[in-house]
């Protein structure tokens, strides 16, 4: 999943040398005795092996998150985001006293990026950080610098500095192909936010926005809450899957992977019971958001939302959800079904396809494979991938003390063959407690080119849900894991590889409906025997995984791919209703039921309720997956795109 947020003009989104290139960098220090190949590459060895803590350092100074000297403790955002909020008003005097010209866009940029840098920050920090004074320091910052973006984006004057650029034909003829774009990015956010309502109106819609913006945080993170059942209301068998504090059970996610049934059942009931609470945020979100758009001229909120995308419009959404539906439909019941019956007499169908997901018809046979992908061999079939494909290798790296806010997060230095460092990735991988269960990728810091021609290198993070290494082995991945670890790190990728001037447009800050498409790309490398082949050994013996073996999980993963795309399909049509015309005609547990049996086939499940809050996602997921092909690795998976570019 792409974790992006994005307020108005200035976008917002949830994204030097490598001295430790030599290999392991400072992990070779205290690693934990294990029975594991010792045949690794370096990256492979850096995530196949537990650090037992950091040398002693007593006197080395603490750099702060991410490197950034004020965040060595939480009173540090305080000052971050003074320092922000202060860059602004001075970048604000300036563009508005300049004359117009290509100097405009590139104020606007780095006014963008002063405010980006805290707010991607925080945004990441106030969901991920273990301690709670630095998640509240965060998440102040996050409202403090979003409603500093609002006020700019219904700020008159410095719009009209843009307009007076884009107004003049002469100028904007002179402007490159780039330069013009951002410039017409940046006025289309202007224009969306209200700036052209009177002033009464632009205050409330400043008001609603930041509003908008509480009420999605209070529901993301309300999604990540677990839910308790008292133990004896469980078999006791199946206690051991789950967390037992006292006389309870938590249920901390759909736990999708686990071959029992009872167990999946058991979790999917238990963590989508409905919460009055979710629900109350969730229709008042929509209300909001409604409002929002109506104040700014839109008929919904989709119409708003979806205006700067490839769709443009949520009926060119939904001709594509239902054309998409009835092909899909035609058979998939059927094959499901008999699928259910062969596998699974006992279990009813509807039970059977959301307890056991569709895209992993080999589920009983995953302990089986989880030896062959250790997180180690993963990463280093990624290292081989990114080599081969793009000249780029992945260099673990020891970070500084207070660097990262968790003592087993990776981080790694993505260097290309001949343009040298291209940026970092943070790897936050492993599961914690209050660690929301959402495999995400964030963006920290924007590429961008400065003023003094250096370019400022793209930061980011990936997290995952992954188990922690044992005493006897490595952390162990399931064919599900491993595929969610490629797209994620697609995403990251992206990230370094999408190298603009601007920090507007870098990386995944593209139309959403094509941020999803080389993420989508990763995972047809990881579901093609050929590459699978490449890296897939045993944690022990290194021994390769077999042929057969893996043959069988390839073509396992596209058994049921008509009916995870089904479900992608329900999830959209979803978003579009229930942001489409308000007030809504029923409750929104209403409305699921009733898109979930027209859109994907299968009777709603009473007192149950999925909300993700990820609105529009699941569209721009099946837009990327119609819009990416394999077709230009079909012959080779390995072959270098710099010798051989795909247009």
């Amino acid at each position: 999943m792409l974790c992006a947020w994005r307020l108005g003009g200035l976008e917002l989104r949830a994204a030097a040398l490598w001295p430790g290139r030599a290999g392991l960098g400072g992990f070779g220090a205290g690693i934990r005795a294990r029975e594991v190949s010792t045949s690794w590459s370096p990256v492979g060895a850096a995530f196949n092996v537990k650090p037992q803590g950091r040398r002693l350092d007593l006197f080395g100074e603490r750099r702060g998150l991410f490197g950034v000297p004020e965040l060595s403790a939480p009173e540090g955002f305080r000052i971050a985001q003074e320092n922000a909020l202060r860059k602004a008003d001075l970048l604000v005097e300036r563009v508005c006293s300049l004359p117009p010209g290509p100097q405009t866009v590139l104020i606007f940029d780095e006014l963008s990026d002063s405010l980006c840098r805290v707010a991607d920050l925080a945004d990441f920090v106030k969901i991920a950080h273990p301690e709670r004074a630095f998640r509240e320091a965060a998440e102040e910052a996050c409202r403090s610098i979003g409603t500093m973006v609002e006020k700019l984006n219904t700020n008159v004057e410095l719009y009209q500095s843009l307009q007076k650029l884009l107004a003049d034909k002469k100028l904007v003829d002179s402007l490159d192909p780039e330069t013009r774009r951002v410039a017409e990015l940046f006025m289309f956010d202007f224009e969306i936010s209200g700036i052209h309502l009177d002033e009464e109106k632009r205050k409330r819609a400043v008001d609603l926005n930041v509003k908008i913006l509480d009420l999605s945080n209070t529901f993301l993170m309300g999604t990540n809450f677990p839910n308790k059942i008292e133990k004896h209301l469980l078999p006791e068998h199946i206690h051991r899957n789950f967390v037992v504090t006292g006389s309870h059970v938590i249920i901390d996610g759909l736990h999708a992977e686990a071959p029992d049934d009872l167990v999946r059942e058991a979790a999917y009931k238990i963590f989508l019971y409905p919460n009055a609470g979710q629900l109350k945020c969730l229709e008042e979100l929509l209300s909001n958001r409604d409002l929002l758009a109506k104040l700014v001229g839109y008929s919904t909120y989709s119409h708003r939302a979806l205006q700067g995308t490839i769709a443009k419009n949520p009926e060119t959404v939904m001709q594509f959800l239902e054309k998409l539906s009835d092909k899909l439909s035609e058979r998939l019941f059927e094959v499901m079904k008999g699928m259910a019956m062969k596998l699974n007499p006992q279990n009813t169908l509807q039970f059977y396809c959301f307890y056991w997901p569709p895209r992993h018809s080999s589920k009983s046979h995953t302990p089986l494979y989880c030896p062959f992908f250790s997180l180690g061999a993963c990463m280093e079939g990624l290292n081989i991938l990114f080599t081969k494909l793009l000249g780029i290798t992945l260099y673990a790296e020891q970070p500084a003390k207070g660097e990262v806010w968790c003592e087993d997060v990776r981080k790694l230095a993505v260097v290309h063959e001949s343009e040298g460092l291209l940026g970092y990735i943070y790897c936050d991988f492993f599961q914690r407690a209050d660690k929301p269960h959402q495999d995400c990728h964030f963006t920290i810091r924007g590429g961008r080119l400065k003023e003094d021609g250096e370019y400022q290198l793209p930061v980011v993070v990936l997290m995952l849900n992954l188990p922690h290494s044992s005493r006897n082995s490595p952390t162990l991945l399931t064919p599900g894991m491993m595929e969610n670890l490629f797209h994620e790190m697609g995403h990251a990728m992206h990230s370094m590889l999408g190298r603009t001037r601007y920090q507007h447009v870098t990386g995944t800050r593209c139309p959403t409906d094509f941020a999803e498409v080389p993420s989508i790309l990763m995972e047809y490398f990881a579901n093609d025997y050929r590459v699978v082949t490449q890296f897939a050994r045993h944690y022990q013996t290194g021994q390769s995984l077999p042929k057969n073996m893996v043959s069988r999980l390839c073509e396992s993963k596209k058994v049921c791919a008509a009916a995870d795309m089904q479900l992608q399909v329900f999830y959209a049509t979803l978003d579009q209703i229930y942001h489409g015309k308000h007030p809504l005609r029923t409750s929104t547990t209403d409305i699921l039921r009733e898109t979930q049996e027209k859109f994907y086939g299968l009777p709603y499940v009473p007192n149950t309720v999925s909300l993700h809050g990820k609105q529009e996602y699941y569209y721009h997921l099946l837009r990327a997956r119609r819009q990416t092909t394999s077709s230009c690795f079909a012959r080779e998976p390995l072959i270098s795109l710099s010798n051989n570019p795909v247009s």
